[in-house]
């Protein structure tokens, strides 16, 4: 056995062997990316630009956005790379930076959600305190420490997973599109992996803690939304959180999915699908399900548009 060291490259996962194929998925990720860049461009844009938009709820949608862009941003380009160029690998410095910088991302947006959860139960159900309690200092702080402890979690991780033993006489090919940690854990030939496991105990409270957070958020807002005696009241109290709720709802369940699906029922075309469910998708509907659900958004980007092409005339 050997460490990691004498590993200098990882080999990806290919979606398919036929050039005509390869191409199509070049185009296919190239098609999302460019999505995924212009729906959350738009949204930094709009709240950036917007004073209206200069509130803890945007604030945070603000931070979402940029993250899905750097989630995406991080994967994407180089398995649209290794589609066009025809290559599979990818440099162990390499591999190490996409796994440290997804796993950070993956954790922020997970904070993050929880801290729009709180927003949304304080907007709610503490509205004659919704200044106070979610002041400018308030937020940036609440989102300072969703970044910090994502960084904190991913940096233990990464660097713990790095430094296990890899063999030499195994496969360095990984059965993903992109580097992440199970897949490098698979080819880890040691036998201690207790401090692994102490870190996905850790992380482990850490989301058990934010889903319990989530969950009695959202208890606590339908109590009081269903109190509200106006069947009018209710909708735009609920519309209010159902963006939200959208998001968390589809990131939870595949991650979770994708974390503890039972052996019995895996298999590389479906932890495939499961993957991308969590890493591609998010960051094109997230901007998609806001918009739809918020008129002021929407009426802030058609401003945002109109402004663009009247400069241009």
């Amino acid at each position: 056995m050997s460490n990691s060291s004498t590993i200098t490259q990882f080999l990806l996962l290919v979606f398919a062997d036929m050039r005509e194929l390869q191409l199509l998925h070049f185009w296919l990720f190239l098609g999302i990316y460019l999505v995924a860049l212009l729906g959350n461009g738009l949204i930094i844009a709009v709240v950036a630009c917007d004073k209206h938009l200069h509130t803890p709820m945007y604030f945070f949608l603000f931070n979402l956005s940029l993250l899905d862009l750097a989630s995406i941003s991080t994967t994407l380009p180089k398995a649209m790379a290794n589609s066009l160029w025809d290559t599979r690998a990818i440099s162990y410095s390499g591999c190490a930076a996409e796994t440290f910088l997804f796993s950070f991302l993956l954790g922020v947006e997970y904070f993050l959600l929880t801290v729009m959860a709180y927003d949304r139960y304080v907007a709610i159900c503490k509205c004659m305190h919704y200044g106070t309690l979610l002041s400018s200092r308030a937020c940036v702080h609440m989102a300072a420490a969703a970044w910090g402890s994502g960084f904190v979690n991913a940096l233990l991780h990464t660097a713990n997973t790095f430094s296990l033993p890899l063999c030499r006489g195994w496969s360095n090919a990984l059965d993903q599109f992109f580097c992440e940690l199970p897949q490098i854990l698979k080819l880890s030939c040691s036998d201690t992996y207790l401090s692994e496991v102490g870190l996905i105990v850790v992380s482990a409270c850490l989301v058990f803690g934010c889903f319990v957070s989530i969950v009695v958020s959202y208890v606590q807002i339908f109590r009081v939304v269903l109190r509200i005696p106006s069947q009018q009241g209710q909708h735009k109290a609920f519309s209010t959180c159902l963006p939200h709720l959208t998001l968390v709802s589809l990131f939870v369940s595949t991650s979770f999915f994708a974390s503890l699906k039972p052996p019995s029922i895996s298999s590389p075309f479906l932890d495939l699908l499961v993957t991308v469910l969590y890493s591609v998708w998010p960051p094109i509907l997230n901007p998609l399900i806001y918009s739809m659900r918020n008129q002021e958004l929407r009426d802030a980007v058609k401003k945002l548009i109109q402004s663009i092409i009247l400069q241009q005339q």
